[in-house]
């Protein structure tokens, strides 16, 4: 209907944000614990973040499954994220190199349509248990 007002853009990231967090913490999880990426502790899913290794400011980086992973709140608000364990434990998880991958892709420009949120949302939700 005409009259449906359209979401603004930050209500549409915010909502991406949110379902891409959800997806990151189940990923980083038993199914009910999930352990922190950069000091190891185990705590209920909804207690953790979603920890981004390159600021959630380049979007370029924002939503990639392999800069963020799970931390604690005390990890990736408190101690900035860590990001010299967090940087290890990318190239752990991934491969050597992987850490700086991320960085030469984060400072580069990417800009996604409200159109190509809403999908990757979309995608978020469809995969996440109901």
């Amino acid at each position: 209907d005409s009259m449906a007002k359209k979401k603004s853009r930050s209500k549409i990231v915010k909502e991406l944000d949110s379902w891409f967090s959800k997806f990151i913490r189940l990923r980083d999880s038993d199914g009910e614990l999930c352990t922190c990426a950069t000091c190891g502790v185990q705590k209920p899913i909804k207690q953790m973040q979603a920890g981004h290794f390159m600021s959630r400011t380049k979007y370029s980086t924002r939503w990639d499954e392999e800069n963020v992973h799970a931390q604690c709140a005390g990890c990736n608000m408190w101690k900035q994220g860590r990001q010299y364990e967090m940087s290890i434990y990318i190239d752990q998880k991934f491969y050597a190199g992987k850490a700086d991958e991320l960085l030469r892709k984060s400072n580069t420009i990417e800009k996604y349509s409200d159109g190509e949120l809403i999908f990757m949302t979309q995608h978020y939700k469809a995969i996440l248990p109901k």
